[in-house]
């Protein structure tokens, strides 16, 4: 990396140096999305292994499994939306 001119870097207008960073935030917000992914896709797996541990009990709470049921249908929702989200955000 070679430094610029001091003259050059204090010519540079805000709107120069927020496009110079630009890439490096939109890079930084799809890690962060990517992470959020990630974070669904472990709730959906304690999810279901929830779902299959009510189911294995002697005497079912359906309430319960119901419930379970519903976070992990919103959980999939959730990360459905996300994806498209980051699909029409960052598109390759």
């Amino acid at each position: 990396m070679k430094l610029k001119p001091f003259k050059e870097i204090i010519a540079m207008s805000k709107e120069k140096l927020d496009e110079a960073l630009a890439p490096i935030r939109a890079r930084q917000v799809k890690m962060q999305a990517e992470l959020e992914v990630a974070k669904l896709d472990e709730k959906l797996v304690s999810l279901e292994a929830k779902v299959q541990e009510l189911c294995a009990v002697k005497q079912i709470d359906f309430d319960a499994v119901i419930k379970a049921l519903d976070e992990h249908g919103l959980a999939e929702r959730r990360k459905k939306q996300l994806n498209k989200i980051v699909q029409e955000l960052f598109p390759e």
